[in-house]
């Protein structure tokens, strides 16, 4: 495996990773996305994913940064090293098929890092496609859908309250930002690994619940029960659509039941993740219950 040293921002290597973080159409066409963050990677590894270029800080990551991704690292500046994965039972393979690594200096990490205390590690992956049909599901699953949310931080903190209930899926519906966005990845902690992720048209979400056997609960305000007094014990899709117009109707026919949260305040909305939590945790309350 190649090792290389890079230490300017003009060099195409570093441009193409700053304009696969700034544009989904470079995403697409790559097949490639960005994560950031020795925990997130390493999630994102578990997850199965195969990392095409890590660019690494010595000066932030340390040999200790490896080590936390089951790698052990022999370098030497300006040679060829290599960068293994340890196994169970002592075994050793290459790390998601021997990437390139990249050694740059903190000044121009500083240049490409989108937040602070990442540990020195950004990482090239290659982009996973997801279908409903891949979906290994246990008996009565929970699932979250959300429809047409266009906020990367909003997806990502959903992410991070499905994994906190252990959620079994979620189901993205006709999405308005690619689940790649380094945003969502940041804002999920690495979610969008440790909890299955698909997205799909509303109609081919509906007709895969109904297949099987998935109980519909939408969010809604109009004709609707308290969330608390809805059986949520059996298979159940808990179903949220955008801040500012709710559900369409398509989600609210095909519900088997409408959902609210009490509103005790003057307002009439919280934020889709945190009502997303509340109706997770219910669930959970439900089942253990």
């Amino acid at each position: 495996m190649r090792v290389e040293q890079v230490t300017s921002a003009q060099n195409p290597k570093i441009r193409n990773l700053l304009l696969l973080q700034e544009k989904s159409r470079a995403r697409r066409e790559q097949g490639l996305f960005v994560v950031e963050g020795r925990r997130e990677l390493q999630h994102c590894l578990e997850a199965g994913f195969t990392v095409r270029t890590v660019f690494v800080c010595p000066d932030l990551a340390g040999e200790d940064s490896f080590a936390s991704l089951g790698m052990t690292k022999d370098i030497s500046p300006g040679t060829t090293s290599t960068c293994h994965s340890e196994e169970a039972g002592g075994r050793r393979k290459n790390l998601a098929g021997e990437p390139l690594v990249i050694e740059i200096p903190e000044s121009l990490y500083r240049k490409v890092a989108y937040r602070g205390g990442t540990e020195g590690v950004i990482a090239e992956v290659e982009v996973k496609e997801r279908r409903l049909e891949d979906l290994d599901l246990p008996e009565n699953p929970l699932i979250i859908v959300l429809e047409a949310v266009e906020k990367p931080g909003n997806l990502g903190a959903v992410l991070r309250s499905a994994d906190a209930a252990r959620a079994d899926a979620v189901i993205i519906c006709d999405p308005l930002t690619d689940l790649w966005n380094p945003n969502l990845i940041r804002a999920s902690l690495g979610g969008i690994f440790t909890v299955p992720t698909v997205a799909a048209s509303s109609e081919e979400a509906i007709a895969w619940l109904k297949a099987h056997r998935i109980r519909i609960l939408t969010a809604q305000l109009q004709d609707s029960s308290w969330y608390y007094d809805v059986d949520m014990t059996g298979g159940t899709a808990l179903v949220m659509g955008t801040e500012s117009t709710g559900l369409t109707d398509l989600w609210r026919r095909a519900a088997d039941a409408h959902i609210r949260i009490p509103m005790l305040g003057r307002l009439d909305s919280l934020n889709v993740s945190v009502s997303a939590a509340i109706l997770l945790f219910e669930a959970v309350r439900q089942r253990n219950a």
